[in-house]
């Protein structure tokens, strides 16, 4: 069997990016049962409201919703159990003396494979008010029209 190379991403959390300022991210594995990586490789998997909660100097992901895999037994595993994520001593310490500050949190951004190991990426950060959000938004909109407008002026340029 050839090894994988590269990377496959499983899912994203485009809304923590939206909600959040992302202060620093992390790559980390995750501690697995086999019939979850099989549901993973078939791509089925919601960050959503996933959240990453330090206990007892160990890291743990909860709430990412990793569904049952349809061929599985009876040692299929439950969807949203709690999952160990795979970090150095150095940054689960650092990570959990900032997410002790007030605002601060830690959120999954991405899930998928790297070179056929599953990883999580995590991101300390600092929530948004509604002001900050309709303010990206707005950034976003701008830069959409300017480049609209760019493009716009090089056709006609070119015609």
């Amino acid at each position: 069997m050839a090894k994988e190379k590269g990377r496959k991403l499983i899912a994203q959390n485009k809304k923590a990016r939206h909600d959040y300022h992302i202060l620093d991210t992390y790559e980390c594995g995750l501690v697995l049962m086999g019939t979850e990586v099989k549901s993973l490789r078939q791509g089925r998997a919601s960050l959503a409201d996933g959240f990453v909660q330090i206990d007892d100097h160990e890291a743990w992901l909860h709430n990412v919703h990793v569904p049952e895999y349809s061929q599985g037994t009876w040692t299929n595993h439950s969807a949203r159990r709690k999952r160990k994520l795979l970090l150095h001593r150095a940054e689960i310490d650092k990570l959990e003396s900032k997410s002790q500050e007030t605002g601060h949190t830690i959120v999954p951004l991405a899930l998928y494979f790297k070179d056929g190991r599953a990883k999580v990426e995590i991101a300390l950060a600092k929530g948004k008010k509604e002001y900050d959000k309709r303010q990206t938004l707005r950034e976003k909109q701008d830069r959409r029209e300017a480049d609209r407008a760019m493009s716009a002026v090089r056709r006609r340029q070119r015609a």
